[in-house]
């Protein structure tokens, strides 16, 4: 699989894990405590310098934002329709400002680093018996390197369709997308339980 972490040594590359997933919470909240577009859009304008400091480079960094961003304007739209022109200006700066923060911590955090964090916050909860703190970590894992492994499913079905001469319309895509996506992810988990890398737990009879 590919990976969204890039090497590089910017402050946030030099900040651990656990800080920065803490910041991505604290904005979330943060956004969602406001309703003012002049806030909203320095938070936005905020997070766009702080995805700017990793380094990442103006291409890739588009590449990277542009299916999301999509959705974001859709999103926003449909608020505009359904509610008002304010309304979706404020939900358009939100998840913006919410997808350049975390697409920030995603390019400069190893997604080990993340698993790490995770299962050690979760230990607690497995104590109580509730979770076992090794899956959540692996799971939250396995989403983030989920992400540009759709991104690629996607740009082979883009090239495939212009290779063919055929508009790329959602319709004909995310039949495939889903099924190739939902295939691999049944390919890793049987891996997985395969290897024992999950903490489960074998009985034994008595």
């Amino acid at each position: 699989m590919n990976s969204l972490y890039i090497q590089g040594r910017s402050p946030l590359h030099q900040l651990s894990a656990g800080p920065k997933l803490i910041l991505v919470l604290v904005v979330s909240l943060a956004v969602f405590l406001t309703r003012s577009p002049l806030i909203l859009g320095a938070s936005a304008l905020a997070g766009f310098v702080l995805y700017a400091s990793t380094g990442i480079g103006v291409r890739a960094g588009w590449i990277r934002l542009r299916p999301i961003l999509l959705t974001i304007v859709v999103v926003a739209l449909a608020t505009v329709l359904l509610g008002s022109v304010e309304e979706g200006v404020v939900a358009l700066l939100r998840l913006t400002t919410l997808m350049l923060v975390a697409a920030a911590v995603t390019a400069t955090t190893p997604v080990g680093a993340f698993i790490d964090v995770v299962s050690r916050a979760a230990r607690p909860l497995e104590r109580l018996g509730f979770v076992r703190a090794d899956d959540i970590g692996l799971a939250v894992g396995l989403v983030i390197r989920f992400v540009p492994e759709v991104l690629s499913r996607y740009d082979l079905l883009k090239q495939a369709h212009r290779a063919r001469g055929l508009k790329l319309r959602p319709t004909t895509v995310l039949a495939p997308l889903t099924i190739q996506t939902l295939k691999t992810a049944d390919e890793i988990a049987a891996a997985i339980d395969a290897r024992g890398i999950r903490g489960h737990k074998h009985s034994t009879d008595s």
